[in-house]
């Protein structure tokens, strides 16, 4: 009889405790249910990266003065920078400049270092190309200024999937904080 009423015990326990996970799983579930999406449909929408992004590398030919810092300090040795001297002014003259976006581990060690500031991060996040070998951008290739997808007239900017703070709720782009009655504070 002892036993008996053990394993009904034991048993309302188990079930209990079952319940209470089944609990916890519905609870994940309604909670995901809640947010916002964070597909986007790329090419008719893109991110707007952040501040601190670190896109492709821009180069201004005319700011360099071929020091190679920017080797040095990379990982990877990967900035290649050909140079010659010229004996009449004692001076380095820059022929020319190139980076393998294919190697390259955008690191930014070689704009931070760059005594010149010739180098600098930008948005540019879309390097897809079918030839590996098109990823070697010499200073022309370098020099080139990125199109924002702020500025692109056929794109819609998306700033960011972060999910929203509570209290917020999305209306197409724009934001707003609820109105609740009881934000007497």
């Amino acid at each position: 009889m002892f036993n008996f009423l053990e394993s009904v015990q034991t048993y309302g326990r188990e079930a209990s405790q079952a319940a209470q996970y089944i609990g916890q799983g519905f609870r994940v579930t309604f909670d995901h249910m809640n947010r916002r999406p964070v597909t986007i449909h790329y090419p008719y929408e893109k991110l707007i990266p952040s501040e601190r992004f670190r896109g492709r590398i821009h180069f201004e030919f005319d700011k360099c003065i071929a020091c190679e810092v920017c080797v040095r300090v990379c990982p990877i040795n990967l900035p290649v920078v050909d140079w010659e001297y010229q004996t009449s002014v004692k001076k380095k003259q820059l022929r020319s400049y190139s980076i393998d976006f294919g190697v390259c581990i955008f690191c930014g060690n070689c704009v931070e270092y760059c005594p010149t500031n010739c180098l600098s991060m930008t948005e540019e996040y879309e390097l897809s190309v079918y030839d590996r070998h098109e990823l070697n951008y010499d200073h022309i290739a370098l020099g080139r200024l990125p199109t924002s997808a702020a500025d692109d007239p056929m794109v819609q900017p998306v700033q960011g999937l972060a999910y929203l703070p509570p209290g917020q709720v999305e209306r197409g782009q724009d934001f707003y904080r609820e109105e609740s009655s009881d934000d007497s504070l």
